[in-house]
């Protein structure tokens, strides 16, 4: 049975501050009410290691490992690009993709050595994908997803996100999600799609 979110205190999961940024404005522009947000940045727990082998299972992983260890509701999410000439990589190791955690300009160039390397041509397909957990302490946990296909370009665009926002495309876009301001990105992006739907499930 689906729980709805009745409590003040709200932990957002995660050491991304782009996420971090993504998740204060949708809910500034989305929440039906005032919640008090917090982040992992107010505590000193060690990132938890991310074992699962989807998207949905490191959500979930995560968002229990917080809500464990901090006694809030927690949501956290796990999302990444995944490449069709690629079979799906870098997937869930889109973060670690360049070597270094974070290192977004390394995991790019490395993806354009990659297609390279399997010989694709543009269009080069993918899709951004975003999983979300919201963990109670007692165990609840409640999920949603959130997909945005569209295509690579290389070189790198736009200043805007973070990640692989730079070469990412959108459908029906000729704009890179680096080259739109935020609140463009939000309606268009697979982590506001997933947040949409919890929000309807679990906030209304």
């Amino acid at each position: 049975m689906t729980r709805h979110f009745v409590e003040n205190d709200l932990l957002i999961a995660t050491h991304n501050q782009g996420k971090i940024a993504e998740f204060l404005q949708l809910y500034q522009l989305h929440c039906p009410r005032t919640i008090t947000l917090h982040s992992t940045k107010d505590y000193t727990l060690p990132p938890p290691e991310e074992t699962g082998t989807s998207f949905l299972e490191n959500a979930i992983l995560k968002a229990r490992y917080y809500s464990k260890h901090t006694g809030l509701v927690a949501l956290a999410d796990d999302s990444g690009l995944a490449v069709t000439a690629l079979g799906g990589a870098p997937g869930i190791y889109s973060s670690r993709y360049g070597g270094k955690e974070g290192d977004s300009k390394a995991a790019m160039e490395k993806l354009q050595h990659a297609l390279a390397e399997c010989s694709s041509t543009p269009p080069f397909h993918a899709a951004f994908h975003c999983a979300l957990a919201l963990c109670w302490p007692d165990g609840h946990i409640e999920t949603t997803t959130g997909t945005v296909g569209g295509t690579l370009r290389f070189p790198p665009s736009g200043l805007s996100g973070f990640g692989y926002d730079p070469i990412f495309i959108p459908q029906g876009e000729t704009r890179s999600f680096g080259e739109m301001s935020s609140v463009e990105k939000q309606a268009r992006s697979h982590r506001f799609r997933a947040m949409q739907q919890l929000l309807q499930q679990c906030f209304y």
